[in-house]
């Protein structure tokens, strides 16, 4: 351990050293954890960047450990709610193709690769002998956060079979699907052809969108008598976060980022209440950005709050966060390049003054800090901190209010892509990853 300064590092007191990130091996270097969570019903594992081989290893580690020592039931993740009910049915032992699965019972790339397959195939097999299953949930909005057709066509089929003397406008699916896409990659298409559409057609989206809200919600009582209460919460929580996709793509088109922000990290947060109303203890893993207890400080935006805060706000010390932190090696590209199959770029060493830089001078291997057990002096050190670095940015922090533990990760790597779920997916991904 590197020991220059005084208030540049954390004493010896303070790491505690992971002996291996492999999810099969041992779990008894995680006495940490079990003082973290308490009895926490939310535990909530972030990643600096996307798509890094050691951060699923992290997470799949930490969810054996929180499944087979604390009973925790469900692992809910950054990625579609709609699709992931998909998932939700192969880790329950259902029938389907594991690539299918990767591909289209997840979103936003999340799935396409091998650490991913691992922890699902973990979760399934767990659930073949455990007494209690632990169930996959996505928490985000469909469609890659862009297309508004899933949700949308559960809603409707949804109406189908509850309501089928009703008759939807069709122009609802067809002015939908004018601006749907196949993966995260068109991104940019999405929104342009969003804001190539007439208005007079994105207000008459808006407006059905709103009224078939209000016919779900209006003969709740009707419709949950006919198909059962699971059937009909989850056609409306899809057809909610359609709804936000809506609102989000207008401000998206008129270049409010901000807005779009807000909306989804509220929204997100809704859906973790929708799951913890079924589900005693949850796993949450998404971006720091979003599971911190602190505003989101992204470049060209002003603070915006973050959906720990909504969880925090709303659930107290039932919700914990672990964050991580990065070394060197590889993260997810953030430039235009990204959109044409630039994936990964090079990490540069952490900035001084930064969390990153205080963990990487602490020790030399994987380490976790608990944020609540700290001296007096190790406090201090922390709290003079500003920075995190996400990916390739930097962002405005305190970790201390963020937080509630570290684990930092001295060299991060691309994660490998899963041929089969690549075989499974949309043309323009086997192309992006072909390249």
């Amino acid at each position: 351990m590197t020991t220059n300064t005084a208030t540049s590092v954390l004493s010896s007191a303070a790491v505690r050293p992971l002996r291996t990130l492999d999810p099969g091996g041992p779990l008894d270097d995680l006495d940490w954890l079990d003082e973290v969570i308490g009895d926490a019903r939310v535990v909530a594992i972030g990643e600096s960047a996307h798509y890094n081989h050691e951060s699923y290893q992290l997470r799949h580690r930490l969810l054996r450990h929180l499944v087979e020592r604390h009973g925790f039931g469900a692992y809910a993740m950054e990625t579609g709610f709609t699709e992931g009910h998909r998932t939700d049915r192969w880790v329950r032992g259902g029938e389907d193709r594991i690539g299918e699965v990767l591909a289209h019972g997840m979103t936003s790339l999340m799935g396409l690769w091998t650490p991913m397959r691992a922890l699902l195939e973990w979760m399934r097999q767990h659930n073949r002998t455990a007494a209690r299953p632990v169930g996959f949930h996505g928490i985000d909005l469909s469609g890659s956060n862009l297309s508004l057709l899933p949700g949308l066509d559960a809603a409707l089929d949804y109406l189908a079979e509850a309501d089928p003397e009703f008759t939807v406008d069709p122009d609802i699916r067809k002015t939908a699907a004018a601006f749907a896409v196949p993966s995260a990659f068109s991104f940019a298409q999405a929104v342009a052809a969003y804001g190539g559409l007439e208005p007079a057609k994105r207000d008459a989206l808006t407006a059905g969108l709103s009224e078939l809200t209000a016919r779900l919600e209006g003969r709740c009582l009707d419709y949950r008598r006919r198909t059962g209460a699971v059937a009909y919460e989850r056609a409306l929580r899809s057809l909610r976060l359609a709804v936000t996709i809506d609102v989000n793509v207008r401000a998206m088109a008129r270049g409010e980022r901000e807005s779009a922000f807000y909306n989804r990290d509220a929204a997100i947060a809704d859906t973790v209440e929708w799951i913890l109303r079924r589900e005693d203890r949850i796993v949450l893993a998404a971006h720091n950005g979003h599971i911190q207890r602190w505003p989101a400080r992204f470049p060209g935006m002003s603070p915006a709050s973050t959906m720990g805060l909504h969880l925090a706000d709303r659930l107290g010390e039932d919700y914990r966060v672990i964050a991580t932190t990065n070394g060197r090696g590889q993260t997810l590209n953030t430039g235009a390049d990204f959109y044409t199959g630039t994936l990964f770029t090079e990490l540069e060493p952490p900035e001084p003054g930064s969390l990153d830089a205080l963990m990487a001078a602490s020790h030399g291997g994987p380490f976790a800090v608990d944020l609540r057990r700290l001296s007096p002096t190790d406090t201090a050190t922390v709290r003079a901190v500003s920075t995190q670095r996400y990916g390739t940015f930097s962002t405005e922090l305190n970790p201390l209010e963020a937080f509630d533990a570290v684990v930092h990760l001295p060299r991060v790597t691309a994660a490998e892509p899963d041929d089969d779920a690549i075989a499974c997916s949309p043309a323009e991904v086997r192309e992006r990853f072909q390249d």
